[in-house]
């Protein structure tokens, strides 16, 4: 959750929720310049008739100078063909939805409607479309007794829009051939993933735990607001709803978890010595607390870290499907969970505790531990690829990395995961120099766990 401070701090958490919702859209840019095309198609012809002939010679030069027919010709064009480049940047825009739903996964996409490359492409073909034919209404032939006009410069900007579009368009399929692949959606996601651990976890590890108080049997349980996925956590408000009810207040679900309305997600209770409260400011306490939660039908990438490390784990673990039977790409995955783990160890995880002006203890939020980003990694890789050396070998070689940074207390969990890799090699029949070569994998993590850095195993047999 971010670090924030008074109403400046929640305006920009809701701001920045409400940017995310709006950035994943495909609609709000292309919509946007629509209007802004119909208002310069309105304006740029009175420029024009305003002007008349008085337009400088330096100017009227550039100019596309033909009659009513020809301006007609040129705008009809512009239309008809940018209505069809917008059919066909959608339909292109629809299939790779599809596959990456189908063959990386489908929460990714999010990343792909979020993409600025295909809103920006969208606008300019809607907003030249919608640009060409406000012009249009404005050429008059004369043939029902007005005097003929022209807009040239109108028709020129018209000419210009449409020759940038044909160059947006092949700038599109060069950028949506580079979109579909691996590497490139690995590294977006890796890049937000990044982003979003900077703002959840701004600080670096600490020294140790924080004490947290225990909640006594007379605690007041909230219920979810209600049913989806809790998105975010607004931390002022909890603590302002813990100091106006002089209460401590314990969220136990997490950023990302599903909750269904009416179950307990939090629980609240006076502090010691202070008065109990009343019966009819319950329900108030109830609903400040769960004021400060918003839910949405999927996750998103502002508050959950673990939202980005599902993602990249999703596309290893489709990867590994005998369907598709991709152990490259799944090993490529494990390079980025290992740089983003390496990453948490330096952060200060688990219990988050919010404190009011008297430095008392308000708000105990509970937040994923090491042990459980290093459990969403390696759970899937490790049960679907313990029949690949190659993907074993990279999850030893990730247990090595993340255990040459982790501190004394992220060395259990990283023990635990090596235990499990060591049975998974036991129970496989590999030949002898693979599974030597994998124990030798696994030594070199128990001496990184010591502090000791070994050069990792060469490949043995040419199997791993």
């Amino acid at each position: 959750m971010t670090r924030t401070s008074g109403p400046v701090g929640q305006l920009r958490g809701r701001f920045r929720t409400a940017g995310d919702a709006l950035r994943t859209q495909l609609w709000p840019l292309p919509v946007f310049a629509v209007l802004v095309a119909i208002g310069l198609g309105v304006w740029i012809p009175t420029v024009d008739a305003a002007i008349g002939s008085e337009m400088p010679s330096t100017i009227s030069y550039f100019l596309i100078n033909g009659g009513p027919d020809a301006g007609r010709a040129i705008l009809e064009a512009t239309a008809g063909s940018l209505i069809t480049a917008t059919s066909l940047t959608f339909s292109l825009t629809v299939v790779t939805l599809q596959l990456a739903s189908s063959q990386f996964s489908p929460r990714l996409l999010r990343t792909f409607a979020g993409d600025r490359v295909v809103h920006a492409t969208l606008a300019l073909f809607l907003g030249t479309f919608a640009y060409a034919l406000t012009v249009l209404r404005t050429v008059r032939s004369g043939d029902d007794g007005d005097e003929p006009f022209v807009p040239h410069l109108a028709v020129t900007l018209a000419f210009l829009l449409a020759i940038a579009s044909i160059i947006g368009l092949v700038f599109f399929l060069a950028h949506l051939a580079r979109e579909i692949r691996a590497e490139t959606i690995m590294r977006k996601v890796h890049q937000e993933t990044s982003g979003t651990i900077r703002r959840v976890y701004p600080d670096e590890r600490g020294s140790q735990a924080p004490v947290l108080p225990v909640a006594p049997d007379a605690a007041v349980w909230i219920g979810a607001p209600r049913s989806g996925f809790l998105t975010g956590i607004d931390e002022e408000t909890l603590l302002a709803a813990a100091v106006k009810h002089r209460a401590i207040i314990r969220v136990d679900t997490q950023v990302g978890s599903s909750l269904v309305q009416g179950i307990p997600a939090a629980a609240g209770w006076v502090r010691s010595g202070e008065p109990s409260m009343e019966p009819e400011a319950v329900q108030e306490f109830r609903d400040d607390v769960a004021s400060a939660f918003t839910c949405g039908f999927e996750r998103t990438a502002v508050q959950d870290v673990a939202f980005g490390f599902r993602q990249l784990i999703d596309v290893a673990a489709k990867a590994l499907s005998p369907g598709i039977n991709d152990p490259t790409t799944a090993i490529h995955v494990l390079g980025h969970t290992s740089a983003l783990l390496c990453d948490l160890t330096q952060r200060d995880l688990g219990p988050r505790v919010l404190h009011d002006d008297d430095g008392l203890v308000r708000v105990i939020l509970h937040r994923p531990d090491f042990a459980a980003f290093l459990n969403i990694t390696l759970d899937q890789p490790v049960l679907y690829g313990s029949a690949d050396p190659a993907v074993l070998d990279r999850v030893l070689s990730l247990l090595q990395e993340v255990a040459w940074h982790a501190a004394a207390e992220h060395r259990p969990a990283i023990r635990e995961q090596l235990e499990r890799v060591v049975s998974a090699v036991q129970e496989e029949t590999y030949p002898d120099a693979v599974a030597a070569h994998l124990q030798q994998r696994a030594d070199e993590v128990e001496r990184a766990l010591g502090g000791e850095w070994t050069p990792r195993g060469p490949v043995t047999g040419g199997r791993v």
